[in-house]
This record gives C-alpha cells, structure tokens and sequence, in this order.
C-alpha cells in the first residue's frame, strides 16, 4: 500500500501552490490598514490560501467509481 498517492500528492501540491499564492496577496496586495481578516498576517493568508488551493485541486480529482 503506497503513503503517498497520485490524488494526495496531487492535493498537496494544490495546496502548497495555494500557500505561496496567499503569501504572495499579502506581499503585493495586502491591507494597508491591517483591519482585514485574511491580508491582515502572511499566516493568515498562507493558511487561507492552502486551504482554497487544495479544495480547488480536490474538487477537479478524477474519482472513478467502479
């Protein structure tokens, strides 16, 4: 039985991806005032962002059922 799976590997990718994306918003784009929930923090927008990219890359996986 293999640890690591082409959908797990694949998921995680997604949500590195997802994490440098959200980390690179809060760099560029941010919030100037730090009210912001989200762009306030790199955490913040790290973790949102891993979060959204492995649900992106999830919700496209090929889940053939025989």
């Amino acid at each position: 039985m293999k640890i690591l799976n082409k959908k797990r590997f694949v998921s995680l990718i997604g949500a590195f991806t997802g994490g440098v994306a959200g980390y690179l918003y809060y760099y560029f784009i941010g919030c100037s005032t730090g009210n912001c929930a989200i762009t306030s923090r790199p955490f913040n927008s790290i973790i949102y962002g891993a979060i959204m990219g492995y649900l992106l890359v999830s919700a496209f996986g090929n889940d053939k059922k025989y």
